[in-house]
């Protein structure tokens, strides 16, 4: 056989082998920028140490209750909501308080919304169904002492698994409005699977039966859902996880570039979105149009 003219055409002589291709160049990665990335991971870095200092504060309200031996009072009686405006309900993750809000709870205030009522739970005790079942209880105190017939719910991690849970299979609508999830796996995380042994943390594994329900029919849910998730969240895992696509919910998913698991709840674009949803003069009016792009400006 003649050789080719052609200086990189291959020889197929018969009874020989054909050399392999050579690889292709593996795809282009896109992403966040090697910038966006660092000032993002020090963002991160910068909000856990400011919580790590706050996080004492989150448990001063069960001092007096701790060292007392009386038992404890029932609540007074709170001033209700603005005209126009709801109860917000605040729901923390795992082994978290309700410190992770400080920075949302004073913007909410500034907003116009100062009925605000976090909902204090077991940070690594329980389980989500049982949660839920006491944040429904926690609801009705509210909507009692408030005047109010409804209330929006914000949910940081595991808190907004706690929520969801409530609104999908046990409120249905009746009194939860809105349902805001920040940093929330929604489809479970792999991260979880670290502390498998742990049984609340068993349940945000993906292949955990609590995810499953979730996923399953929730026909009838009236609540609105608006997830927000970042692009550098190292405990939702996969990413995407953090957003909230189901078939039977009205649910609107919103990506923050720069955004981690911490910045989130003190992220300025996040809470300014927030504070719309909550400061709405209805609570029928619809997401800003931001939100149904699914935009949101960088982490600041």
């Amino acid at each position: 056989m003649a050789a080719s003219s052609d200086p990189e055409a291959i020889d197929t002589t018969p009874g020989e082998a054909v050399p392999p291709a050579p690889p292709a160049d593996p795809p282009r990665r896109t992403g966040i920028p090697p910038a966006g990335l660092f000032v993002g991971v020090a963002r991160e870095v910068a909000w856990l140490v400011g919580h790590l200092a706050l996080y004492p504060t989150g448990l001063l309200p069960f001092l007096p209750a701790a060292l007392s031996t009386c038992p404890a009072r029932e609540p007074a009686a709170v001033p209700p909501p603005a005209p126009g405006t709801l109860p917000v309900v605040l729901v923390h993750g795992l082994a978290d308080n309700r410190s992770i809000f400080a920075v949302l709870r004073r913007a909410l205030r500034r907003a116009g919304c100062a009925s605000i009522h976090p909902f204090d739970h077991n940070p690594l005790g329980g389980d989500i169904r049982t949660k839920a079942e006491l944040l429904d209880l926690h609801i009705a105190q509210v909507c009692a002492r408030t005047g109010a017939t409804a209330v929006h719910v914000v949910g940081h991690s595991l808190g907004g698994l706690i929520a969801r849970y409530h609104a999908q299979f046990v409120d249905r609508g009746v009194r939860v409005r809105t349902v805001v999830t920040l940093g929330t796996p929604h489809r479970g995380t792999a991260a979880a699977h670290l502390l498998r042994a742990h049984p609340l943390v068993r349940e945000l594994c993906p292949d955990s039966p609590v995810v499953a329900e979730l996923a399953g029919p929730a026909p009838g849910c009236a609540t609105r859902f608006v997830a927000f998730w970042g692009d550098l969240d190292p405990f939702v895992i996969p990413l995407a996880s953090g957003a909230l696509a189901h078939p039977d919910l009205d649910a609107t998913s919103v990506l923050v570039p720069g955004a981690g698991h911490l910045t989130l709840p003190a992220c300025r674009a996040v809470v300014s979105e927030v504070c719309a949803l909550a400061a709405a003069a209805s609570d029928a009016a619809p997401v800003r149009d931001g939100l149904l792009r699914g935009e949101v400006r960088a982490a600041a």
